[in-house]
């Protein structure tokens, strides 16, 4: 009965924390305060239904444990002058609702993620944020997966939630009039989880995959908002960018794209990336994502057709520079085009990013020594791996740079 109890509570903690937390802050938008009683709530729990058992509306049974310590705080001296905002939390300690039905528990978790990503809040924090308040990490798991120390990150995420508080931002979801200008940041934050977990990127420590949160973001953010295209896009990307991780290696291993097994890719994975990808597309507006999700769509067809379509990808990567052209649409675009024109016009769209930023970029500097170990420059093709691989923190990453260095120049990838 413990185990079970426990693993129960653990399980409600990842998939109902942020759908509680947002109707317990709604109300004042204390997010910091939501989050203690909740927190107090689970060790409630922890405690009790070894004893009691598991209630039989668990999510019902914490949301009213959470609210009556929360009627508790009010009731203090400090909160029976300044809070105006709860009558009923003058009345008393409200009973626990064990037969409300978990569907009747209103879904504030949307208006949650427009509060994570509100125009008030410093961007750099917004998906940190996003993942404390909607998926219950802890400051030091948000710590590690961006590398920066946990102090550090802690303090950020105590003064995103206070600036919430004081600026009073609503837990509201905007009119459809300002979905646009709004949606934008959010879907950045969601984005942002997932690439975290990029193995190429440059740090100093091993990341932990935040992938399967972003994935569960993206979905829940479509199934709320099933009329944007964009936020269709988005949980399409992601689907069909998950789908292939089952051939990408083991720890330690890393398989380029085009040398993965396609029969380990993720059947159930692509076809509801397609099914998303196909939804967004039939409500018109193209934007980055929708084309992203397209780029990883055609990567998926391999699985079906054996062959991969560069030419259609060529032309998926020059729209998204059009559209979106970050340094790394740039620098995928450069590789689709040495991939469709030879390396030479490779290089020569390589040539063209005059960010500085680029010369700090792996997958730059490795683009550009497969681009030149193929045009048979063999000596540029060495001081660019080298380039790159004092870049790479990645083991798998390193050793296949180190074999690809190791091969004559010319051969094929």
């Amino acid at each position: 009965m413990t185990h079970d109890a426990a693993a129960r509570a653990e399980e409600l903690a990842r998939a109902a924390y942020g759908r509680l937390l947002a109707v317990l802050a709604a109300k004042d938008g204390d997010i910091e305060s939501a989050e203690d009683c909740l927190a107090e709530a689970f060790a409630q729990a922890l405690s009790s239904w070894p004893e009691t058992g598991v209630p039989r509306n668990p999510e019902a049974w914490l949301l009213t444990v959470a609210r009556n310590r929360r009627h508790d705080l009010r009731r203090s001296a400090a909160h029976r002058l300044s809070d105006s905002l709860d009558d009923v939390a003058r009345g008393g300690a409200l009973p626990v609702v064990e037969e409300l039905d978990p569907d009747a528990i209103p879904d504030r978790r949307l208006a949650l993620l427009f509060v994570c990503a509100h125009p008030a809040i410093d961007p750099a924090v917004r998906t940190p944020l996003m993942l404390q308040a909607v998926l219950g990490f802890d400051a030091d798991q948000i710590a590690r997966a961006f590398a920066i120390p946990a102090a550090a990150m802690a303090q950020r995420l105590v003064r995103a939630k206070r600036r919430i508080r004081d600026a009073r931002i609503p837990f509201v979801v905007p009119e459809r009039g300002h979905m646009p200008e709004r949606l934008a940041p959010v879907l950045e934050a969601v984005y942002g989880t997932y690439a975290i977990d990029f193995p190429l990127v440059a740090g100093t420590e091993l990341r932990d995959s935040l992938a399967a949160e972003s994935h569960y973001l993206a979905t829940t953010l479509a199934e709320l908002l099933p009329e944007e295209p964009e936020a269709l896009g988005l949980a399409a990307l992601i689907s069909l960018s998950l789908a292939r991780e089952p051939a990408r290696g083991t720890v330690g291993e890393f398989i380029p794209l085009d040398e993965q097994d396609s029969s380990l890719w993720d059947a159930e994975l692509i076809a509801l990336g397609e099914r998303l990808l196909h939804r967004a597309r039939s409500l018109g507006g193209m934007g980055r994502f929708q084309i992203e999700a397209a780029i990883q769509s055609v990567h998926c067809a391999r699985a079906t057709s054996g062959v991969t379509d560069w030419h259609a990808l060529l032309t998926l990567h020059t729209a998204l520079v059009v559209i979106a052209p970050t340094l790394g649409a740039r620098v995928a675009h450069a590789a689709a085009v040495g991939r469709v024109e030879g390396s030479q016009a490779g290089l020569e769209a390589l040539d063209t990013i005059t960010d500085d930023a680029v010369q700090r970029l792996q997958p730059a500097w490795a683009t550009r020594a497969h681009l030149l170990a193929e045009a048979g420059r063999a000596e540029a093709a060495a001081v660019a791996f080298e380039r790159a691989l004092s870049l790479t923190t990645d083991n798998g990453a390193r050793r296949y740079l180190e074999r690809r260095r190791a091969q004559p120049s010319g051969a094929s990838r």
